[in-house]
């Protein structure tokens, strides 16, 4: 009867050992490597217990925006621009509804037979609220909506906060012309995007055309609205190419243009009514 050698199984056990460990050191070195070069894409995100649009927006009761995007039949237009000259006038003077007419235009340059209206609400929700529960009221206004509605083809809308760092849009005499800029961004690069611009504001200040600027709440979200006025077409070129003569503006369109999926621009005439001309 052979006896079993145990040198020979404490030698087994012991490559058995080494191999496993060796294996584990490297999985371990391996992962590590892996959670190291990870790190390198991972966007780190610091905890905040306030919303974005509180770090954006100027304070907690700031002004809420509302945009309307109508598109008239082509045969209407002329029709719906005076339905829209005889009617809002009187809801944006009459003090009983806590809101004001922005501006209201067509479109000239982009989609065409197109009409945009931006209304500013004082005191946030609970002012449109209350101005869309009296104007279900309102015979007149609700006559409006009907003729309004035989004469569209569409209509969308969105719900916007006003950044800090612009100016709070007011009258304005003319003639001008006004281009309002649109940005779809990335989900999660609101921030980025306001921090850059903080600063890019003061680059476009130097012919007054900053008018205003915002960002959705409800509709399309995590889309910017920027509002400037111009003299003519030729005024905006001037004046944008001028911008690239600051120190530092190259760097802010350097870096936020990655953030966008989508951009547009309109070239909008201001309607009679209009208190932006």
């Amino acid at each position: 009867m052979m006896v079993p050698d145990v040198s020979v199984h404490m030698c087994i056990n012991t490559t058995i050992c080494i191999f496993f460990s060796r294996g584990l050191s490297a999985s371990n070195h391996r992962s590590r490597e892996d959670s190291w070069f990870k790190s390198l894409f991972v966007r780190k995100v610091d905890p905040r217990k306030d919303a974005h649009s509180h770090l954006l927006t100027k304070n907690e009761e700031s002004n809420l925006y509302k945009i309307q995007f109508h598109n008239v039949k082509p045969e209407c237009l002329d029709a719906y621009n005076q339905l829209c000259e005889e009617t809002l006038p009187s809801i944006h003077n009459d003090k009983y509804y806590p809101c004001e007419l922005v501006g209201t235009w067509n479109t000239w340059y982009g989609e065409q037979d197109q009409a945009v209206h931006m209304w500013r609400y004082r005191g946030g929700y609970p002012a449109l609220t209350e101005v869309m529960s009296k104007l279900r009221q309102n015979k007149e206004f609700m006559k409006y909506r009907e003729e309004r509605g035989k004469m569209l083809l569409s209509r969308r809308n969105q719900l916007l906060l006003e950044f800090s760092f612009w100016n709070e849009p007011i009258p304005r005499k003319g003639p001008n012309i006004y281009e309002l800029r649109s940005y779809q961004l990335r989900p999660g690069t609101m921030i980025e995007w306001g921090n850059y611009w903080a600063r890019a504001i003061g680059y476009r200040q130097h012919n007054s055309e900053a008018v205003g600027g915002f960002f959705s709440q409800i509709g399309n979200l995590y889309m910017v609205h920027h509002l400037w006025a111009y003299k003519d077409l030729e005024a905006r070129e001037a004046t944008r190419n001028a911008a690239w003569q600051h120190e530092g503006w190259d760097e802010v369109v350097y870096y936020t243009v990655p953030l966008i999926q989508h951009m547009d621009s309109r070239i909008m005439i201001p309607m009679k009514a209009s208190p932006l001309q």
